[in-house]
């Protein structure tokens, strides 16, 4: 064919999204793969969607409207679109246009029976299907009724669904075109999805096939259940037929209709065991030419396959690149991290550069590769029971992989893959000048930082940092900090295993820690209590920070009655803490001293919901509560049998915890520290390369990685379909949850509490802080959105150090994620937070409002409000 407005399949392919819209395209690369059976058919394409929409009344005022909408309000966008759709309809298709497409139909077949079918030119991509989101039309018979349903296509592009998805996505409706699909239409006998890998775990080796009699309507609409079969590696693993009483059959006059199916044949497969195998082989085969996972709708006929659709399957987690065939088990970091959101580029080739162990990237997260030390038998305990104590989730999903004889071979110790074994460190002193050294050597190397990078530029910067990374490290992997820090938590862990063996107390160093010494998490949370106290005396100031929206609102504050004395308060704290943020491992996230209206709501909350001094006073009040607990447990001890040497070696070990425990926060502010510094020079660089025109935006250089950066930085140019690649990938990134543990096949392999000792309905979690409190639940997502109330408990999805402010005035926490010794957890021990984590789904499960109890040395959450 060589008209304007009309191709066949076999001229498209997979490349051509502009003009064939997703499906079309993926249809006419599906044509063209060898063996691949296609019902023919053609493509009208978007160049007469444009003509079409030119003839509109009014189109870009309504296109105007609908973008200002609000995405959740459901009536207006319902209204505003219905009037795009008639509009549309409305238009009557050009003589050539409409000649064009009824002279397709007479090469296939004029009064043949097609399917026409939407296809967007925002759809089926590889970063999101849109599937559903436009209409589909069956059995349509004379080319009077193909060119009203072809209108209808059109006009679906502004369907309800279709523009709230568009919303929520940030994608501009004028970006969008739609072309029309238009095939033979296939009168199957049964009909389904071949999914080549599993949809529900991620494994790329399993198949999945959902399969039903008649067209694939009736199981697209949930009119019945699917039959399901698994196939891995050419085998039937798991097969599950279902009763099918209905199915849609095609009329002989057009259109379609739902039929009875005889009660002896509903539980006959739909499919043959061979023919469910014969299937996946095609999908593999499909797989392979588009290069990733795909979804595809197939019908079946007289024992043949057709295939009518091929969409690559958005929701799969992506695998880290290993450069092998070996099966790999990855860690997640952001898991430990208490961080699971996307990183950009920038921030993942940072994190990669400065860390201590090689980490793997895939769906814009990080993992570790624990392969090989789950394979020595050496180094498989140890990991194993670090990672029982952090999150037992992970422990218990690397359980799981374990059981699988075949998937990680057990190798002998000396063939482990990593150094031999250091032999074990001497326990270091009580001796609290080991912190303050610490803590003064890493003041001073970042000083030297700070000072060194301000005359570096261009590519002497970028060798600069590459030196300074090495530093970054040597301070980090200090084996002095190490050991500080494992002694704070080995006391943490003999306190609580033997105070319960001797005592039967629950987590007994979660009181004890209270007010520990030098917690520089802790010491930020009350911090922001001070500030409030030099800005409550003063209501001007604080009516003026009630409407701040400018992020330099601290210059205007010393026009203000006591604003000089609250812009230096909070000046301070900011000189203090400024580099810290939600999400701060993240180099390319915007921090409190660039963004500092992020405190703003944070403060007026502590100057309307607590009375001055009180950060002193809850330090005082922890430390008194862990005083007495102290004495309390060691006059337990000394009652029983062989109790002064028990109370002299519990005593021994308070002190230690004191001691260390703080120090435990220190490092993570190191890291920050130093990153705050280079993000502040990298931005010098990109602000240098924005002014040379070769950068449209400083942080476009987030897009890229730190070579990437370099290289730009040296030849002074860029591609710019690089960066706005990555930018599509990160968006693509936010519906994707990463899985605490991923296997190389693609596996998210989910672990499990497996406790039946809970109360019906609980939700279950791990106790990290000890106590049980009622509360409010605040379901809190944005740390900028938080509205909390005295008493409120704290239910979010992770926490990072940056939400400690917050921590100051609530009564207890439930978080998805987290550990005994991640940074909300330990924060919640230091001011005596009930705390419960790793509730998976907890931000779904519990509503906003809803009273709930928080057992936080039992680890579970009930719901005592409808």
């Amino acid at each position: 064919m060589t008209r304007p407005y009309v191709r066949a399949l076999q001229e498209i392919d997979e490349l051509q999204v502009a003009v064939a819209g997703g499906k079309g395209a993926h249809l006419g690369g599906l044509s063209r793969i060898e063996g691949i059976p296609v019902p023919d058919g053609f493509c009208v394409t978007t160049d007469a969607f444009r003509r079409i929409m030119a003839e509109v009344p009014s189109i870009d005022d309504r296109l105007d409207q609908l973008s200002r909408s609000d995405p959740d309000d459901r009536a207006a966008i319902s209204a505003l679109s219905a009037q795009i759709r008639r509009a549309i309809e409305q238009v009557v298709i050009p003589g050539d246009l409409a000649a064009e497409i009824t002279g397709a139909l007479a090469q296939f077949g004029e009064q043949a029976a097609y399917a026409v079918r939407s296809s967007a030119t925002a759809e089926d991509l590889p970063t999101a299907s849109f599937a559903g989101q436009q209409d589909t039309y069956l059995n349509i018979v004379g080319p009077t009724a193909v060119l009203r349903h072809v209108s209808r296509c059109w006009a679906s592009l502004f369907t309800e669904r279709a523009v709230t998805y568009r919303r929520r996505n940030g994608i501009d409706h004028r970006t969008v075109h739609m072309a029309v699909v238009v095939q033979r239409m296939v009168f199957a006998q049964a009909a389904g999805i071949l999914f080549t890998a599993d949809p529900v775990t991620g494994n790329r080796n399993v198949a999945t096939v959902d399969a039903g009699f008649g067209l694939g309507e009736a199981l697209v609409s949930g009119l019945v259940n699917p039959d399901v079969f698994k196939v891995r590696r050419g085998e039937i693993v798991e097969k599950a037929i279902a009763a099918k009483p209905r199915a849609v059959h095609a009329l002989p006059a057009g259109g379609t209709r739902e039929v009875a199916i005889d009660s002896q044949r509903q539980r006959v497969p739909a499919l043959t065991d061979a023919q469910a195998v014969r299937l996946v082989g095609l999908g593999r085969r499909i797989e392979a030419h588009f290069g990733c996972p795909q979804d595809i709708e197939w019908c079946l006929i007289d024992d043949g396959f057709q295939i009518v659709q091929s969409r690559p399957i958005t929701t799969l987690f992506p695998v880290p690149e290993a450069g092998d065939r070996e099966n790999h088990v990855y860690v997640s970091v952001g898991h430990q991290q208490m961080m699971t959101d996307a990183l950009k580029p920038l921030g993942l080739s940072m994190w990669r550069l400065t860390a201590m162990v090689p980490m793997s990237e895939a769906g814009g997260r990080l993992f570790v590769d624990v392969t090989r030390r789950l394979a020595s038998p050496a180094s498989r305990t140890g990991l194993l029971d670090l990672m029982g104590r952090g999150d037992p989730l992970v422990r218990d999903a690397l359980e799981t992989v374990l059981d699988r004889d075949d998937f990680v071979p057990s190798l002998p110790d000396a063939d482990s893959g990593g150094p031999p074994a250091a032999p074990a460190s001497a326990p270091v002193e009580t001796d609290p000048t080991l912190v303050t050294g610490l803590v003064e050597r890493s003041r001073t190397s970042v000083a030297a930082l700070e000072r060194d990078i301000r005359t570096k530029a261009g590519p002497t910067l970028f060798d600069f940092l590459l030196e300074a990374f090495e530093e970054h490290k040597r301070i980090l992997g200090d084996p002095l900090s190490m050991r500080v820090i494992m002694a704070g938590m080995e006391a943490t862990w003999w306190l609580n295993d033997k105070l319960g063996e001797w005592l039967g107390e629950k987590n007994a160093a979660d009181t004890l820690t209270l007010s520990a010494p030098g917690n520089v998490t802790s010491e930020m949370g009350l911090a922001l209590l001070d500030v409030a106290d030099v800005i409550r005396p003063h209501p001007e100031v604080v009516a003026f920070l009630e409407d701040v929206e400018d992020e330099d609102f601290l210059d205007d504050l010393a026009e203000l009655a006591g604003g000089t004395e609250a812009r230096e308060a909070v000046e301070a704290y900011l000189g203090r803490y400024g580099m810290r943020c939600v999400g701060e491992i993240d180099i390319t996230r915007p921090r409190w001293r660039e963004r500092p209206t992020t405190l703003v709501p944070v403060i007026l909350d502590h100057v309307r919901n607590f009375e001055p001094g009180a950060a002193e006073r809850r330090f005082e009040q922890g430390r008194h509560r862990a005083r007495e607990k102290e004495q309390d447990l060691l006059s337990r001890l000394r009652d029983l049998p062989d109790g002064n040497r028990k109370a002299d070696e519990a005593k021994r070990m308070i002190d230690r915890v004191r001691t260390f425990i703080g120090y435990r926060e220190y490092p993570k502010y190191d890291i920050v520290s130093r990153f705050f510094v280079y993000k502040q020079a990298l931005l010098r660089e990109a602000g240098r390369l924005v002014r040379s025109h070769v950068l449209r935006d400083k942080e476009d250089a987030f897009y890229l990685t730190f070579q990437e950066f370099h290289d730009v930085s040296r030849s002074g140019q860029v591609d710019e379909r690089l960066i706005q690649q990555r930018k599509d990938a990160f968006r693509s990134y936010h519906d994707l949850t990463p899985p605490r543990v991923l296997t190389s096949d693609g596996e998210a392999v989910t672990g499990a509490y497996r406790r039946d000792d809970l109360p019906a309905g609980a939700l279950i979690g791990l106790p990290v802080s000890t106590g049980t409190v009622e509360g409010r639940a605040r379901v809190v997502l944005d740390m900028t959105e938080a509205d909390l109330e005295t008493g409120d408990i704290l239910v979010t999805a992770h926490t990072d150090p940056s939400w400690s402010p917050l921590f100051v005035g609530i009564s207890g926490l439930v978080t998805e994620v987290g550990g005994l010794m991640t940074h909300g957890a330990v924060i919640a021990r230091e001011y005596g937070l009930p705390a419960v984590v790793g509730v998976e789904q907890a931000t779904r499960l519990i509503r906003d409002g809803q009273r709930i109890r928080v057992h936080g040395a039992d680890g579970y959450v009930e719901i005592l409000s409808a």
